[in-house]
């Protein structure tokens, strides 16, 4: 039963995640902790139970008294929760706070901050989903030793019955007669031939459990995605073909949306479209189609359950020409669906500042810098409008920008918010669960995000080295714009 648990540890769970979005596992949040702004990194671990890696960073450079930090799971609640551990200060970083934290079930989580300083106490919640991604490989180099280790002990066991059977009653200084030896021989290979079947019977069970552990892997629902006509309108419909998604909660709104779904046509993501389907039944999403160039989609949309559970739904789907008259019938457009098509990716992503022009004749500047794989940084954007002044943004779903991270080839897909990749429908959960203790709305919460003067940023960390396409959408005199620019995010 023991070796049972352990591969069922090692290979049952690990955190995507973080995240919901693909590839990009590690949870950011910029927001505020009180009277303290904050900047929250917590990297998931790779098997559950397992120890998450907890970065407290205070925003404004202020000195506080501790920061504790304690996980709490959606159904178990605070009073569930173990005891906060208390985070070491980071040598060198006298802002910066480290702790791990024990995340111990697949579920939703919520790493509670809680900070101690001179203008009193103050709590952040983090959103973080546990789940499973992966099994953990050996290490090569231990793996032989432990083979040549299993052989030796093989062997050495064998001779030790063989040479039981042939010496074991022989008197010292005696040698064993021919009928001893011969009976010997035969002991020793009836016992190889039983310990090579017990040694098959184990490595036979040890298939068994590590099969059982693979297909608990946490993967996305199974999602079927069609372009069609409705009533003479196009439409994208998404259908839910999962039999898991009848034993999990219902979804609940992110930003007043069921589901946010992402359009981005291969291989040159030109063309993307950022739409909110409309739920036909549990199971069954419908949206207005732009008018997209036609061709082959990669497909992600976003879901959160009332568990406050995310995932990103993955597909791609196939939009043939737009017909020359639409009709009138069929579902209306949501008013937040947006959509741009532009030149292919480039290969010229040197950084230095980067200027994408805006539908409505304004841009938006990118002061890029150096990325590298796997470190943290602020992308941080100017927004002007057709005059050249700085854009006077207007909350876009509750937020004051939304930006789109895809890699060329798919692997990494992530939605972002100024307050980073968080989602507010998982923190309402968690608020609720504490007591019901208010958050700030959507709208307030984009504007504390963000300083004035049309600048935007937003904390993320690329996950892998490549070649991406960055989408930044704002709202400005109540339409939604999009920059879009590229770059290549070296090895860390």
């Amino acid at each position: 039963m023991r070796k049972v648990f352990v591969l069922l540890v090692l290979a049952f769970l690990s955190a995507l995640p973080s995240r919901a979005h693909v590839g990009s596992p590690n949870v950011f949040y910029d927001g505020d902790a009180g009277p303290y702004p904050v900047r929250v990194i917590v990297r998931p671990p790779v098997v559950i139970p397992g120890l998450a890696e907890v970065t407290v960073r205070l925003r404004d450079g202020r000195k506080v008294a501790g920061v504790t930090v304690q996980p709490v799971q959606w159904q178990a609640g605070l009073k569930g929760a173990p005891p906060a551990d208390p985070a070491a200060r980071v040598p060198g970083a006298p802002d910066s706070w480290s702790g791990q934290l024990w995340l111990m079930t697949p579920s939703s989580y919520s790493v509670r901050v809680q900070v101690e300083g001179p203008a009193g106490s103050g709590v952040a919640m983090v959103p973080v989903p546990a789940r499973p991604t992966r099994v953990l490989k050996m290490d090569k180099g231990l793996g032989t030793i432990l083979a040549l280790l299993g052989l030796f002990l093989f062997a050495g066991a064998v001779s030790i019955v063989g040479a039981a059977a042939r010496e074991s009653v022989v008197a010292p200084g005696q040698e064993p007669d021919a009928r001893r030896r011969a009976r010997a021989r035969i002991i020793t290979a009836l016992t190889a031939v039983l310990f090579a079947l017990a040694l098959w019977g184990g490595k036979a069970w040890w298939d068994r459990v590590d099969g059982r552990a693979r297909e608990k892997i946490f993967r996305p629902f199974n999602v079927h995605t069609a372009a069609r006509l409705e009533e003479g309108r196009p439409v994208l419909a998404m259908k839910i073909e999962d039999p898991r998604a009848r034993d999990w909660s219902p979804l609940m709104p992110d930003h007043g949306k069921l589901m946010h779904l992402f359009l981005i046509r291969e291989p040159g993501m030109d063309a993307f479209a950022h739409l909110h389907p409309v739920a036909r039944g549990r199971e069954d999403f419908l949206a207005a189609l732009p008018p997209l160039p036609a061709g082959t989609y990669r497909v992600y949309a976003d879901i959160v359950h009332e568990s406050g559970f995310p995932q990103t739904l993955v597909d791609r789907v196939t939009i043939p020409a737009a017909p020359e008259k639409v009709s009138e019938g069929g579902p209306a457009p949501d008013p937040d669906d947006s959509w741009r098509a532009t030149e292919p990716l480039t290969r010229a992503t040197s950084p230095g500042p980067k200027l994408s022009l805006l539908e409505d004749g304004g841009s938006i500047l990118w002061h890029q810098e150096p990325l590298a794989a796997n470190r943290e940084t602020t992308l941080r954007f100017e927004v002007r409008d057709p005059q050249g002044r700085p854009a006077a943004l207007e909350p876009y779903m509750g937020m004051l920008s939304h930006a789109v991270i895809a890699k060329e080839d798919g692997k990494v897909f992530v939605h972002l918010h100024p307050m980073g990749t968080v989602n507010m429908a998982a923190q309402q959960v968690f608020a609720k669960a504490e007591g019901g203790a208010p958050m700030m709305d959507h709208a307030a919460m984009g504007h504390t995000m963000a300083p004035a003067g049309g600048v935007i940023s937003f904390p993320y960390e690329f996950p892998q080295p490549g070649r991406y396409r960055l989408w930044v959408q704002v709202k400005n005199g109540g339409r939604v714009l999009t920059g879009v620019f590229d770059t290549v995010v070296g090895k860390g």
